[in-house]
């Protein structure tokens, strides 16, 4: 089935499929039909089975979807990411109810203390700048030093921003000393779209654990939905960016996209073990929402890239 759909991307520029991630790119009707995803363009019909997707992406503002295949997505628990006219993902799907006992859980969360959030703040900025300092020794820039240095730094909560110090540091190490954070440029472009899709990818699992993405450990937007996904991913974005250094001569366009999203599926180290990065996610995000609300230690993603 997937050489299949690689071909007929191919002739007809419909679907793009990484492993359990299908792109939809151009116009099309997508409908559900016995278990499987009905991709449709004029007469031609291509099929996916529900079971074989873990991500939808509709990357065209020209695709229609039946609300029955909504409503079947949401039952295989399917992440569905829309995009807008400029192909930036602007919104995803999720079921309302997707944890047996989001109940017990959502009531140890609204329990997590002051203390216990600042300590396992300062875990993940710890845990983050170990992640940035690493890649920035692996490309040969010798800032990483300066990095490992705020590390003993960070307090609870990180009262002193020892990740705002590092963050100009890093990025500046990375792409040059005039670049921003806000610039309209494809390396930007490609962070971003990373980033959102690293997001996503943790809302998933956040929600599928039972906890409420909106109320986070240290982010408290009141305007942000996302504000536990944005404390967790924070120590994977050291993946994206790795990634985005080594193409920033690319043009930002749907293969990069692709290559982006494929990174989910490539395999890294946790815990002397691999696993494809999806999986990371899913042991990480479990494992450290389960610590902070049995008031364990966090657990490190030491990125070994």
């Amino acid at each position: 089935m997937q050489q299949l759909l690689h071909n007929q991307q191919q002739d007809y520029g419909i679907v793009n499929m990484s492993f359990r991630t299908v792109v939809i790119a151009n116009k099309a009707r997508l409908n559900y039909k016995n278990r499987f995803l009905v991709i449709k363009k004029d007469i031609e019909e291509h099929y996916v089975h529900l079971s074989e997707i873990d991500t939808l992406i509709i990357d065209s503002i020209s695709v229609s979807i039946s609300s029955y295949l909504l409503k079947e997505l949401s039952d295989y628990k399917i992440n569905i990411i829309f995009c807008d006219e400029k192909h930036n993902p602007y919104g995803e799907l999720k079921s309302l109810y997707s944890s047996y006992n989001s109940s017990k859980t959502i009531s140890k969360q609204i329990k997590w203390t002051k203390k216990e959030k600042d300590e396992f703040w300062k875990q993940i900025i710890i845990n983050k700048l170990k992640n940035q300092s690493y890649l920035l020794k692996k490309i040969k820039s010798s800032n990483y030093s300066l990095l490992e240095s705020y590390i003993s730094e960070v307090k609870d909560g990180d009262k002193t921003n020892r990740e705002g110090h590092a963050a100009k540091v890093y990025f500046n190490s990375l792409f040059g000393k005039k670049f921003t954070r806000n610039a309209l440029d494809d390396i930007n472009a490609a962070l971003n779209y990373g980033y959102a899709i690293l997001l996503s990818t943790i809302n998933k699992e956040v929600i599928s654990n039972g906890y409420l993405t909106q109320l986070g450990i240290h982010h408290k937007n009141e305007y942000n939905d996302f504000n536990l996904t944005c404390d967790l991913m924070e120590p994977f974005r050291p993946i994206i960016d790795y990634f985005v250094y080594f193409n920033k001569e690319r043009v930002f366009d749907l293969d990069y996209k692709l290559d982006i999203i494929n990174l989910f599926n490539k395999t890294f180290k946790y815990k002397t073990k691999q696993y494809t990065l999806k999986d990371i996610i899913k042991k990480y995000v479990k494992t450290n929402l389960e610590n902070i609300s049995e008031g364990k230690n966090y657990q490190e993603y030491v990125y070994e890239g």
